[in-house]
């Protein structure tokens, strides 16, 4: 089935640029358009649609109104939605976050920056076209080569998982390294690096490192080599790596909790 996305906003000559960028890009995408939440609406339920890219000002039915009525509908809640915006106080990204956008991308923008977030999204939802996939990739591998990562050590883990990235078939941020803090009286936990959104976070930490109880509150410290951003969150499921009481890693996630803007804007270029 073809890659289908849907622009919304009610600049025709803004839906006009970014259809031309999808299209130079991604070979046999299939791009619809709507000038308000309205009309966009309709598309939806007249295709299954694999990304949202929707402006937040607009008349009829803004892109906070589109948001809330897709996130509210159990037939296309769990779709991306990146939000383009030409409103860059912190304010307005917090409150984009909080109604559960995917991402937010500001006006003006590159074809560079367009690409990069509409990239990151579809990858997470495995839909973003690859040149001939491996025959290895189940799951269970997955698991297993993270587990080897893991027990090598956090120093050693992200040359063992920059490795074994070509046969990974989960979407993980490049470059970034998070340690996370479940006990002020604690050292940190290494982790590696799983999958990161502006909600949440997930990661693959050793059984025999601490062990948290869901809720409980962390601290995630996440970075690369020139940038770090340091974020409450709390436990929201914890899972066995592997499918047997041996497991000897975790798969944690976390659901950030905290309300100050200029730790997504940061945390939103980190993960770009």
């Amino acid at each position: 089935m073809a890659l289908r996305i849907l622009v919304v906003d009610d600049a025709s000559f803004i839906r006009d640029m970014v259809k031309k960028h999808l299209r130079e890009r991604l070979p046999g995408v299939e791009v619809f358009e709507a000038p308000d939440g309205h009309r966009a609406l309709a598309q939806l339920k007249a295709q299954k649609m694999d990304l949202v890219l929707s402006d937040w000002e607009m008349p009829n039915m803004n892109g906070e109104q589109l948001l809330a009525s897709i996130r509210a509908n159990e037939h296309y809640q769990d779709i991306p939605f990146i939000m383009i915006s030409s409103r860059g106080d912190r304010s307005h990204v917090l409150k984009a976050v909080q109604a559960g956008v995917s991402d937010y991308l500001s006006k003006p923008f590159t074809p560079e920056e367009l690409l990069g977030k509409v990239t990151k999204q579809l990858k997470k939802i495995n839909k973003f076209p690859t040149r001939g996939a491996g025959a290895g990739g189940p799951a269970a591998q997955v698991a297993k080569s993270s587990v080897d990562v893991l027990t090598a050590g956090f120093g050693a883990a992200t040359a063992a998982k920059e490795s074994a990235a070509p046969a990974e078939k989960a979407p993980k941020p490049d470059k970034l390294k998070a340690q996370l803090r479940f006990d002020s009286n604690q050292a940190p936990v290494g982790c590696v690096v799983r999958e990161v959104s502006l909600q949440a976070f997930s990661a693959l930490m050793a059984r025999d490192g601490h062990l948290p109880a869901l809720f409980d509150p962390v601290v995630v410290d996440i970075g690369n080599e020139s940038e770090q951003v340091q974020l409450n969150a709390y436990v929201h499921s914890l899972q066995a790596a592997e499918p047997r009481p041996e497991s000897r890693a975790v798969k944690v996630i976390l659901r950030f909790v905290d309300t100050e803007a200029d730790k997504f804007d940061l945390l939103s270029r980190l993960i770009r």
